[in-house]
C-alpha cells in the first residue's frame, strides 16, 4: 500500500564562517508497508528515521526518490488517507483548544451539523478509552496517557488507511506505554489500519509490529519479516539494539 523508493535527503551544515558541509541524512531508502500490517522502523536518535517519516507525510521533500500510496505518487491524491501520532503530544495540541476542538480541527468542515459532529467526536473518545466528560477539558487538565489518547482519536477521525507513529509512546511511563500499545493494536485490527512505527524501543516493536527494519545512519541495514526471527539477526548494529533485552524471550518482550 505504502512504498518508499530510493529516498535521498541531505542538508547543508555551516562549517566555519564561509564553508558549508553537505550531510547525507537518508541514503537511498526503500521500504514498503502492506495494508493492515505494522512495520517497525527501529534506530537510534539521529539515524534519520523521523526525517523519513516527514517525507512520507509530505512535511519535507526528498532530494531524490518517490513515495507511492496505493500506486499514486501525487500527494494530493492520498494525503487524506494518511495520519500521524507524534511523540510530543503536548506540542502537537493547541493549548487554547478544548479536547472537542483538538479533534474537530482534523475533521474540518466534513461534518456540518454541530450535534452530529459532537456525537462523532464523543464516539471517537469512547473508541480510545475516554468518554464524553473529556470534551470540554483542556490539554493541561489531562495526563500524558489521556492526552495521547486524544491525539490517537484525532488521528483516526478522518478514517485513514495509514498512520505514522513517530515515537508515539516513548514519552509515556512504561505502564501507560503498554496500555497505548494495546489500544493501537486493537484499532489496527478493528479498522484494518497500516502503521509505520518509528521508534528506538525494541520491546515495543516486538509487541506491536509484524515486521521490523533496523535503521542506521540513513540506511536500512537489516529487515526481519517475522518477529520471532529476531533471534536470528546477523548485523552487528541490530544485535547491539537487541542487546538490552536479549535475555528475554521473543516475541514476548512486553
Amino acid at each position: 500500500m505504502l512504498e518508499a523508493k530510493g529516498i535521498v535527503k541531505g542538508y547543508h551544515e555551516s562549517q566555519g564562517l564561509f564553508k558549508k558541509r553537505h550531510k547525507a541524512v537518508l541514503k537511498g531508502v526503500s521500504l514498503h508497508v502492506k495494508r493492515g500490517e505494522c512495520v517497525g522502523l527501529i534506530g537510534e536518535s539521529g539515524s534519520g528515521k523521523s526525517t523519513l517519516g516527514k517525507i512520507i507525510l509530505g512535511i519535507e521533500k526528498a532530494d531524490e526518490g518517490t513515495i507511492f500510496f496505493e500506486g499514486k505518487s501525487e500527494k494530493r491524491a492520498y494525503e487524506k488517507e494518511m495520519s500521524v501520532v507524534f511523540q510530543d503530544y503536548t506540542s502537537s495540541v493547541n493549548p487554547r483548544f478544548r479536547v472537542k476542538e483538538v479533534i474537530a480541527e482534523a475533521l474540518g468542515k466534513s461534518i456540518a451539523c454541530a450535534k452530529e459532529k459532537r456525537g462523532y467526536i464523543t464516539s471517537l473518545l469512547e473508541e480510545v478509552g475516554l468518554n464524553e466528560s473529556f470534551l470540554e477539558r483542556y490539554a493541561h487538565e489531562l495526563s500524558g496517557g489521556q492526552l495521547q489518547r486524544v491525539c490517537i482519536a484525532r488521528a483516526i477521525a478522518t478514517k485513514p488507511k495509514f498512520i505514522l507513529l513517530d515515537e508515539a509512546v516513548s514519552s509515556l511511563d512504561v505502564s501507560v506505554q503498554l496500555q497505548i500499545l494495546e489500544l493501537l493494536k486493537a484499532l489496527k485490527e478493528k479498522h484494518n489500519l497500516s502503521y509505520l512505527f518509528i521508534t528506538h524501543d525494541v520491546m515495543c516493536v516486538t509487541y506491536l509490529c509484524d515486521r521490523v527494519i533496523f535503521f542506521k545512519e540513513g540506511e536500512c541495514v537489516e529487515s526481519v519479516d517475522k518477529i520471532e526471527d529476531l533471534k536470528h539477526i546477523s548485523h552487528p548494529y541490530s544485535k547491539s539494539l537487541l542487546g538490552a533485552v536479549e535475555a528475554l524471550e521473543i516475541p514476548n518482550f512486553c
